[in-house]
């Protein structure tokens, strides 16, 4: 029994070194379950054009956003596990473990870690005709309106709306939370003059705050970015302590052979490690963070623990 045992395991270990020596034969499809113009998108775009360059077949971005990136990770979870659909995900998931308990997929059970991309700061930004120049006129604004201002998000439970629910707390103030689909269709609203105030990351709101057609008050990082060193950060503009980032990652179907995850795996700490990405992605604001699949693993468990515990703290709701 152990003879037959050792040999079907052997068979199987030859096989997937098998699959992952032809892989990929065919196009990879990359799910992004966010809007598109958004963060995951820009870089899961990035990332799947070095990808294709490096292993001859195109890696393909599709966007499907919905009830808080449950609808586009529900279809990775539920793919088939081979390699060829993979999830661009972020803290939006290891949020979601915690705010919404009843999802069609389990996160540590129904993926597979490959590994992080990147992290990044964040940018608070008001709308042209709010009568804010700082983040202490701001604070004061909104504590003279309790309820009358609002903040976008791109949807519950991601990076946008936890700096907003940690900001109001922090900075003790009542601003409404008004969440669309996507970072892309919250910018918009912002732009319009539609909303108020919208937490962004950098790379992708900075233009606009440079145009003058956004005032951005302040950045969420520890320290200020490199990208914007004259806007301080939110801790050092009045609301001391204060925190928050984004971060990538990229996750396959549970069950995807070990030799597919490590030559995923290795191809992309390749692109993460260029000196042309650091530096293209430094002046973004964006810091690569690559690890083995086991690192981010363990990353991911951590980071769910972590907002386990603020959401419970904070008795935050899915809107």
């Amino acid at each position: 029994m152990v003879r037959i045992a050792f040999v079907l395991l052997s068979f199987i270990f030859i096989q997937e070194a098998v699959q992952a020596q032809s892989y990929p034969s065919r196009s990879v499809k990359i799910i992004v379950p966010f809007g598109a113009g958004g963060s995951a998108d820009v870089y899961a775009r990035f990332v799947g054009a070095r990808l294709s360059d490096a292993l001859g077949q195109p890696f393909v971005v599709e966007n499907r956003p919905g009830a808080g990136a449950v609808v586009g990770s529900d279809a990775v979870a539920k793919s088939a596990p081979d390699g060829y659909t993979l999830l661009m995900m972020s803290n939006t998931h290891t949020v979601n473990e915690t705010l919404i308990p009843k999802k069609p997929y389990e996160l540590m059970k129904d993926l597979a870690p490959i590994t992080g991309v990147n992290s990044q700061d964040l940018m608070l930004a008001v709308n042209a005709e709010v009568p804010a120049n700082n983040l202490r006129e701001f604070i004061a604004l909104a504590k003279s309106k309790p309820g009358k201002l609002n903040y976008a998000s791109s949807g519950p439970g991601t990076p946008y709306h936890l700096a907003g629910e940690l900001f109001k707390s922090m900075a003790g103030v009542d601003i409404v939370h008004v969440p669309h689909k996507g970072s892309d269709q919250a910018r918009a609203a912002l732009l319009g003059h539609q909303v108020d105030m919208m937490f962004d990351a950098i790379s992708t709101i900075v233009s606009h705050t440079r145009g003058g057609k956004l005032k951005a008050l302040a950045t969420t990082g520890k320290s200020r970015s490199a990208v914007t060193p004259e806007i301080p950060t939110v801790a050092e503009a009045g609301v001391p302590g204060y925190e928050a980032t984004i971060w990538l990652g990229l996750m396959a179907p549970h069950g995807t052979p070990r030799a597919v995850i490590d030559k995923l795996n290795a191809e992309i700490v390749k692109v993460l490690n260029a000196a042309d990405v650091k530096k293209n992605w430094g002046e973004q604001g964006a810091v690569p963070i690559p690890m083995t699949p086991e690192q981010f693993d363990k990353f991911l468990r951590e980071d769910i623990a972590k907002w386990a515990a603020v959401v419970k703290s904070t008795g935050m709701k899915v809107d």
